[in-house]
């Protein structure tokens, strides 16, 4: 079967269950939980803050990149949308602020929401409800080679939809502005090739200039200069 953590599906429960099916299973953990992202420049790095825990498990080894673990509540999973490696761990909201306060005391340095989102989009990582959802085509969103039809034999849902879709018609491609200011989502873009629109947009502490994501024609190129 398929294991689906809770909190991956609290928002989108009818949605992820009609793809799936029957063939699935629930975590025994409670409805209420948490997750934490513990992030670094390598999963090496977040391995050692999290076995000097007085509570981490003794069978804890390292887990290999996109696999999770289930390990008494917690499950821990070494995937993520950052950019840099670590692990995301779910657990019962109430065992959350234990394992908060033993991780700062571990060294690890609290960081927010806004912190990820600017991670993700230095390292051009689609974020689902901001640059694409489900009246997006993967196709027109950057996200064509997770749903590739080369292969007459890898079935997938929605495969077929796309197959009887229009072919793309649009692309995703990065922005950086060359003068001051911020670039923010839903902000026209004007192209040779026609109009665009921005997702996503910040400023970029590691380039120190804004940077966005935007769709635009085809027809622009990586490189061009657009307004």
């Amino acid at each position: 079967g398929v294991h689906v953590p809770w909190s991956a599906i609290a928002r989108n429960y009818g949605k992820i269950t009609t793809h799936v099916g029957n063939n699935w299973s629930r975590f025994p953990y409670p409805d209420e939980v948490i997750v934490l992202h513990l992030r670094a420049d390598d999963g090496a790095h977040c391995y050692s803050w999290f076995v000097r825990l007085p509570s981490a498990p003794r069978k804890l080894v390292m887990i290999p990149l996109y696999v999770a673990q289930a390990l008494g509540d917690m499950l821990i999973a070494r995937t993520g949308y950052t950019g840099e490696d670590g692990f995301e761990i779910t657990l019962p909201a109430a065992q959350a602020p234990d394992l908060w306060q033993a991780l700062t005391a571990a060294g690890v340095a609290p960081c927010g929401l806004g912190a990820r989102d600017t991670l993700r989009l230095e390292a051009g990582m689609n974020l689902y409800g901001q640059d694409m959802d489900e009246a997006t085509s993967p196709l027109n969103a950057g996200l064509s080679w997770t749903v590739d039809l080369k292969d007459a034999d890898r079935a997938f849902i929605g495969r077929a939809a796309l197959e009887a879709a229009a072919p793309a018609t649009q692309q995703m491609l990065g922005l950086v502005l060359l003068e001051r200011g911020v670039l923010r989502a839903h902000q026209q873009v004007f192209t040779d090739a026609g109009e665009g629109e921005t997702t996503s947009g910040t400023f970029s502490p590691t380039l120190q200039q804004a940077i966005a994501f935007a769709r635009v024609p085809l027809g622009v190129a990586v490189g061009s200069t657009v307004e």
